[in-house]
């Protein structure tokens, strides 16, 4: 119950755990703001968000755009008036030795994981410290606090995203918003290089136990923040 209505902007929702989200949270009749490159992707998960009982809107563009993002988070607070959750879930990576990296690589990468974050937060916060509510949830993998080779740049944003938001909570938790981090660790999902579902990745995490930690987090009364939450596969070390 306590999630009807809710506000929630979730990025990079055309796919995997952003889309199963967004899928879960139609059913409790949220309204849905959703971010993601893909138009006919988002379309689709539009009309199912719809038919489960939610309305939802939906931005086509890159979250590394400044004026895309200011643009489509004014509209958002002049149709609704508020947010309530902002679900930084977009994210990318590749891999391999540091030499065989390019410049492009490393902006594609600190485009999105990090500058996006970033760009999503600045323009919600505003409206969050208005209201002296709202939970900012960020998807930021257990690289953000561990290191593993052949991923040097990914790592890096990883690292980033978690200085920038763990230092986020401490200037904004006094205005009563809450800053979440996610940690996980290997997820079935189409993130990596082998399909979805395959053999490879059948004892790791799947979208929807991530969906259920997000849910976790979004749940808590007022007066209670999960401000880090650390999952893995039981079959993965850490």
């Amino acid at each position: 119950m306590f999630l009807q209505h809710k506000i929630v902007i979730i990025t990079g929702a055309s796919r995997g755990i952003g889309h199963n989200l967004a899928l879960e949270l139609a059913k409790h009749h949220c309204k849905l703001i959703l971010f993601a490159r893909s138009k006919a992707e988002l379309e689709n998960l539009k009309e199912s968000c719809v038919n489960l009982g939610s309305s939802c809107d939906i931005f086509v563009g890159d979250i590394a755009h400044a004026d895309f993002i200011e643009s489509s988070i004014a509209q958002t607070i002049e149709k609704y008036g508020k947010i309530d959750f902002l679900i930084n879930n977009a994210g990318l990576g590749s891999f391999g030795p540091v030499e065989n990296y390019s410049e492009s690589d490393f902006d594609l990468m600190f485009n999105t994981n990090v500058k996006g974050t970033f760009l999503l937060t600045k323009q919600v916060v505003p409206s969050m410290k208005k209201e002296a509510s709202g939970n900012i949830i960020t998807l930021i993998s257990d690289v953000g606090k561990r290191v593993f080779a052949n991923g040097a740049i990914y790592c890096a944003t990883k690292y980033a995203q978690e200085a920038f938001t763990s230092t986020l909570r401490k200037e904004i938790r006094p205005f009563g918003i809450k800053v979440s981090n996610i940690y996980s660790g290997l997820v079935d999902s189409d993130f990596h290089e082998t399909e979805q579902g395959s053999i490879e990745q059948e004892d790791w995490l799947k979208t929807q136990d991530m969906v259920r930690s997000i849910l976790f987090i979004m749940n808590q009364d007022k007066h209670v923040v999960i401000d880090e939450l650390m999952i893995h596969p039981i079959s993965q070390d850490y």
